[in-house]
């Protein structure tokens, strides 16, 4: 067993960028363990992880193997026909070979392939000193990172995230022989900026983490964040409230400090009349402060800054907090009382000369399809159509607002109150900003049917437009977000159960558009017109849908099958998608399933195979044989017992059901020769095949389960 001792390795650099930090620190850790893989030296990560903060980056390995274990080398050459002369000499092709390897030629051994018997020379050799391959682990790890701009620093041909201080390689006690960046190694790092400037000798790596925690410095970063959540929720819980912690928040200020200590601090409260998503997005995105909320979730005039060291003069800090988010607050509050003077209504009147797309006109253009499109919507789900078609007309208003123009992630949400202060009903107020949801991958739907509606309409527009003026995604290249409307759009309808023809919309959608959006009309009539845009694309956007939707059911474990089984019916609507998706699931577990599935899969080679016409139904004066009697009884039975449940759709009733008709099917194949050779029997005992097919492809192509 060879001996194995700690290692670590720490890049000490200028502030790294925040944003690319985490991926940095695990790209470094990665690097290095598959750098040691690939030279064969054991290693024991334990709990291992990317140590870093915003001056370092870490790897700090429990167990190291000191050496590499003997290292074995194979040559293979000639075969015996070309290396032996007719007396058993060696031939020059021998001698040669035997000379390069470095031994007489009596001392190779022989093999054999599939040629033939062959000489062959095996070495074996002591492994290296781990320490003495350390630099070719550090210069893979340097190479293999991404860093897509690198900074570079004096006369230096070099380059790195920011330019490198120190360097400190320990395998145990020893610091290796390597260097990194025109910086060699040693065992001194550095511990905080200002609480500790000195360098700090490491004896060995097992040191490294307690000796730069009392050097004020956090180098685990999960530590690191745990104190600061801490700190955040004791100083607002000590203001009277509670801490809003936003992931993305936290994780940029964990990449901000090294030592994070809170500062409470707090504003005026003549801001709070200002929407709190627009200060909580100053605070948040442009601070990095902590909002602090009240008992029910609204904002208080309270917030906590991190600061990245133990003031003696503590109000200082505070005062600079307060005075940098003063401005960003006034301008907020500024924009938000001039927007409530103009009024949403009115703001909606320059939409007319905003250009949505060259094809596809103006906003003002755009809002009209959706206002057309939530109206008829609504009126199948059971929505109000009239407060639908308002909502809808109110929507995009907000785009020519102050403050939308300065937060343009408020879109929406800007809307929201300022049509409550115009006296819209709050369904409408409510709706405007859940247009926009689902705004993010892992965001909600709209809450409200109102909001479904016109979050629903809204996408539908997106999709048929930008399909019809030639924006579909290419590559990573995706202009109008179709994908991620695409997704919003079944997200929607499916996690409300709403149980709409998808295909009938984009129809309808495709049919508003402008016909100057789509090539080939020029000279039809109206008529003509109106009918191929409405056909134009829609098939392509439905199968575009479910692209989409693949990976949306993929992410909650779905098996591909499954959901080719359920897509080869193309079924209108997305919710009795999901619904016979489900049923898919529940009829895979059954022992009948892979057998049923099977002879689905056979029975539609047999009939694709048919080489004539097929009877529409069997006749019953024509089977012959007991099992196809048999089946055709069970056939007409299953017939008789799920039509009711198809046509509710109960698809898990219809594919329980379905299970039973395993034994007679098996008996049928067993029995029944398919293609007799009387023409009419055969037609006739394909026709009972194809009603059998028929009816377990009724809720999905259930073959696909077939392996």
């Amino acid at each position: 067993m060879s001996i194995k001792q700690p290692l670590l390795i720490e890049l000490g650099t200028e502030e790294l960028p925040v944003k690319a930090l985490p991926g940095l620190a695990q790209a470094f850790f990665d690097g290095v363990l598959a750098a040691l893989d690939k030279r064969g030296v054991a290693v024991e990560r334990g709990d291992a992880k990317p140590l870093y903060s915003p001056r370092r980056l870490a790897v700090l390995l429990p167990g190291v193997a000191v050496e590499q274990p003997e290292q074995t080398s194979e040559v293979l050459g000639p075969y015996l026909n070309i290396a032996l002369d007719a007396n058993g000499a060696p031939t020059r092709a021998l001698e040669g070979f035997a000379a390069k390897a470095g031994v007489a030629w009596t001392a190779l051994e022989k093999t054999s392939d599939a040629k033939g018997e062959r000489f062959v020379h095996r070495a074996t050799k002591p492994g290296a000193r781990t320490l003495d391959l350390l630099q070719g682990v550090l210069d893979e790890a340097l190479a293999g990172m991404p860093i897509p701009k690198p900074m570079r620093w004096g006369a230096h041909a070099y380059g790195f995230a920011r330019p490198l201080h120190w360097l400190v390689v320990l395998l145990g006690n020893e610091v290796a022989d390597v260097e990194a960046l025109g910086i060699r190694a040693g065992r001194h790092t550095r511990g905080h900026r200002f609480h500790a400037p000195q360098a700090i000798a490491i004896a060995q790596p097992q040191d490294y983490v307690a000796a730069l925690l009392d050097a004020k410095v956090l180098v685990d970063a999960d530590a690191r964040r745990a104190r600061i959540v801490d700190e955040v929720e004791r100083a607002a819980q000590a203001a009277g409230g509670s801490a809003r912690i936003d992931e993305g928040n936290l994780e940029q200020v964990n990449c901000l400090n090294e030592w994070p200590v809170a500062v409470a601090c707090a504003f005026d409260r003549e801001f709070l009349a200002v929407p709190q998503e627009a200060l909580v997005e100053t605070m948040e995105a442009n601070q990095k402060f902590f909002p602090v909320l009240d008992a029910g979730g609204k904002l208080t005039e309270k917030f906590i800054g991190i600061a990245n060291i133990e003031s003696k003069n503590a109000s200082e800090i505070r005062k600079g907090y307060e005075r940098v988010i003063r401005p960003r607050f006034s301008d907020a509050k500024f924009f938000f009382d001039e927007d409530l003077k103009q009024g949403l209504a009115s703001m909606g009147e320059g939409l007319k000369t905003v250009t949505y797309q060259a094809k596809l006109g103006s906003v003002a253009d755009k809002v009209a399809r959706v206002a057309a499109l939530a109206e008829a919507i609504a009126t199948q789900v059971g929505a109000d159509p009239v407060q639908a078609r308002r909502a809808a007309e109110l929507a995009k208003n907000d785009l020519q607002s102050r403050m939308v123009n300065e937060f343009p992630e408020l879109q929406g949400i800007a809307g929201r109150y300022y049509a409550q202060r115009a006296g819209e009903t709050d369904a409408v107020a409510l709706a405007i900003d859940e247009a926009y949801r689902p705004r993010f991958a892992a965001d909600d739907i709209a809450a409200s049917m109102l909001g479904k509606v016109l979050a629903i309409a809204e996408r539908l527009d997106t999709l048929a437009g930008g399909f019809s003026a030639g924006l579909k995604p290419t590559g990573n290249k995706d202009p109008f977000a179709l994908r991620r409307n695409a997704l919003g759009l079944a997200r929607t309808i499916i996690e409300s159960g709403l149980d709409l023809n998808v295909q009938h919309l984009l129809g309808d959608a495709l049919g508003a558009i402008p016909d100057r959006a789509f090539a080939g009309l020029d000279g039809n009539s109206a008529d003509e017109k109106s009918i191929a845009k409405a056909y134009t694309h829609r098939q392509e956007l439905y199968d575009f849908i479910l692209d989409r939707l693949r990976g949306y059911y993929a992410d909650r474990g779905v098996p591909a099958a499954h959901f080719n089984a359920v897509a080869e019916l193309n079924p209108a609507s997305l919710y009795d998608f999901d619904r016979r998706l489900d049923a898919i699931g529940t009829f895979a577990q059954l022992p009948e399933a892979a057998a049923l599935a099977a002879a689905n899969k056979r029975i539609g080679n047999i009939l694709k195979k048919a080489d004539i016409d097929i009877p529409a139904m069997e006749d019953a004066a024509l089977l012959r044989e007991p099992a196809e009697l048999a089946l055709a009884e069970a056939v007409e039975a299953a017939y008789a017992e799920t039509g009711p449940a198809l046509a509710q759709g109960d698809y898990v009733s219809v594919l329980t059901r379905l299970a039973a008709l395993r034994a007679p099917v098996d008996a049928f194949f067993d029995a029944v020769m398919v293609n007799a050779e009387d023409p009419a029997v055969r037609a006739n005992r394909l026709a009972l095949l194809k009603r059998l097919a028929d009816r377990l492809g009724s809720v999905a192509a259930i073959e696909h389960l077939s392996a």
